[in-house]
Formats: structure tokens, sequence, C-alpha cells
């Protein structure tokens, strides 16, 4: 009933991300129910694997939990101080965000098993008959425990996300901080160079003599220990150098003596580049690599395959998502400076300015380390 009543308060951007989390959540109990399935069908031919194949999307699903998690405080304060009034404390109003979470998850995981079970009596055609494992008994307790696992994992996740005393009437949230130590700074530029030297020594002249090739997933061919280990250190290293990076665009937009817009635009992206850092990593990996993907098959017909492609689009939804809930937050908490603003005579054109040149250098800075990721990808394939 809790839940019913507060949906009833649900905006537009709610509403979105609650959808958003039931179809993902049942997107990936179909593919968990296609591992079943066709475990069913083919006991000794790789059921393992499949499994496998389902821990990306249910780790987006999971992560995008997360980041929606930590929103909802900050994006919704009057629903908190509600909660707040009527008796709830820190680690109640942590359950509650989480629950949510999970009943949107355990609803769309819902509609896929009862879409699969409707579909193995006898309606599916015989192009999907593999898939469902029709003609072979349905273990009750199988389905059950694999739909159960998309809920838990995304409550647990979004549990963990929320602090207990973040954003809490009368506790206000600590700053984020825009400064990084000595081995932030150290760790990204080592990894990048030990992970380049690696590369280019798994592409030498003559490599393909050494050891074992390893044959890589999704029709990508085959590539060596050495390239594949060298290209996973640099992605880190690029990944872990996005906020820096950020803060450092950030610090070259406000240098010298900037006008008001450029101050602005400066100061703001300084200060959201910690925040900011994390989601436009995971979406600068993501897009190097479904691109890097979608290049290799291009290049190379008939060595697509469909469900990586299909998990690839989910991962990518997911990981915008997380992205476009993150800068809402940012928004949101950056209403009061944007009424001090105003009241001062400031023009809406200015805000406005600041904000797409900001967006202009975190575009950039996406592109960049993007754009790298995505070419040592293209090299460790062959």
């Amino acid at each position: 009933m809790l839940y019913l009543r507060l949906a009833r308060g649900y905006r537009i951007a709610d509403l979105g991300r609650w959808l958003l989390t039931a179809t993902a959540a049942a997107l990936v109990a179909a593919f968990l129910l296609r591992a079943l399935g066709r475990a069913l069908s083919e006991p000794a031919d790789g059921s393992l694997v499949r499994l496998l194949w389902c821990l990306p999307p249910l780790a987006a699903v999971a992560w995008f939990a997360a980041v929606a998690a930590r929103a909802v405080p900050a994006g919704r304060p009057d629903r908190i101080t509600g909660l707040t009034a009527a008796g709830a404390g820190p680690t109640r109003i942590r359950a509650l965000i989480a629950g949510e979470i999970a009943l949107a998850c355990a609803l769309g995981s819902a509609l896929t098993l009862l879409l699969f079970l409707v579909l193995r009596n006898n309606i599916a055609g015989p192009s999907l008959a593999p898939e469902l494992g029709m003609g072979v008994p349905l273990p009750a307790a199988a389905p059950v425990t694999l739909l159960t696992l998309v809920p838990l994992v995304a409550g647990v996740s979004a549990a963990l996300a929320v602090p207990a005393a973040e954003h809490l009437p009368g506790r206000p949230a600590q700053p984020a901080q825009a400064a990084f130590g000595p081995l932030r700074l150290a760790l990204p530029p080592g990894l990048l160079l030990v992970g380049v030297a690696l590369e280019l020594y798994g592409l030498r002249p003559g490599a393909d003599q050494d050891g074992r090739p390893i044959r890589l997933p999704a029709g990508l061919g085959t590539t060596s220990a050495a390239a594949s280990t060298g290209w996973a250190l640099a992605a880190l290293g690029l990944a872990l150098f996005t906020a820096p990076l950020l803060a450092w665009a950030g610090r070259l937009l406000a240098l010298g003596r900037p006008a008001p817009l450029r101050l602005l635009a400066g100061r703001g992206l300084t200060a959201e580049a910690a925040p900011l850092g994390t989601p436009l990593a995971v979406l600068a990996l993501s897009l190097a690599t479904l691109l890097t993907t979608a290049r290799y098959w291009v290049d190379k017909p008939g060595t697509a395959s469909t469900l990586p492609a299909v998990e690839g689009v989910l991962v990518l939804t997911c990981v915008v998502g997380a992205v476009l809930v993150r800068v809402n937050e940012i928004r949101n908490a950056r209403r009061g400076v944007a009424a001090a603003f105003f009241q001062l005579g400031a023009a809406p054109r200015l805000l406005f300015g600041a904000a797409l040149l900001r967006t202009a250098a975190a575009g950039t800075v996406l592109l960049l380390t993007g754009g790298l990721t995505a070419a040592l990808a293209a090299g460790a394939l062959r």
C-alpha cells in the first residue's frame, strides 16, 4: 500500500526511471529463461556459457538501480521529508528506496515468466522450441530461482548505493571533492602506459607463433593474452582518468581572466567532475566496445551474433539511463545556486550558455577517452 501511495506522486522522471528498470529486468529475465530453456533442450551443450552471457546485462541493471536509488533522495526531498515526519529513520528510508526498485524488477521478471509459460503451451513455433525447452518438463524451482536473482541483485545494489544519512532533512550532503590525490593521478597514466606496452608486445611481428591464441566470444576472432590484458589495463586506466580530465577541463575553461560565462562553466565542471566521472567513463567504455564490435562484424560478414547485439543494446541503454539520472541529480543539487543567480539579476541565457559549454567540454573528454579505448580495442582484434 505504501508503494502505491508513493506511485501516485510520481513525476515523469520517476515514471521513466521505474519503467526503464522494469523493462531492463524483464529483458535480463528473458536471457535467463532462454539459458534455462536451452539447458533443458540440450543439457550438455554449454549451459554454463549461456548463464555467463547473462552476467553483463545483469550487472548493467544492478548499476543502473544503484545510480537511480542514490538519486531518489536528492530528487524528491519532499518525499523524504514526509517519510521522516511519519517516523521513518535513515535505515528504513534506505530500505524503502531499495524495495521500490526491487518491486519494479520483480514485476518485469514476472511478466517475462508469464510470457515464457504462455509460449511453452504449444504456441511458439519450431524456431523458438529449443529456446523455450518445449517438450521437456519444466522444474518449478528453476525459473523461480533464476528470476528471484534479478530483483535481489538490484535491490541489494540500490540499498548499498544510498548511504544511511545522505540528503536527509537537517543533514546536508557532503560536497563532491574535485581534488584528486597523488595516487589517483599517478595510477591511470601508469595503467595506460603498461597496457599500451603489453598490447604492442602482443601485436609485434611473429607474435602469432608465441603461446596459444585466445578465441573471443561473439564471433570476434582470436587475440593473444598479452594484447587482451594490455587492452583491459589501458581501458581501466582511461576510465580512471576520466574524472581528473573533467576537472582539468573545467580549470582550463576558467583559466586566466575569464568572462562570467567561462567562469561559471569552468567552476561548475570542476565541481561536477567527481560525481560525473564514473558514469561518463562507463559510457565511453561501453560505446567503444560496441562500436569496435560492430565494425568487426561489418568488415567480416557472417560473424555477427544476435544475442551479444541485443545484450549490448540493453547495456548501453542502462548506461545512458544512468548518465541521465546522474545529470538530473546534479541539476537538482544546483537548484539553489541557480535561484541565487536569478535573484542577483543574472540572465537565464547566461546559465544556459554555461551549461552548453560544460556539455561541450565533457563531450570532448568523452570523445578522447572513448576514441582511445576503441582504437586500442580495434588493434587487439585480429
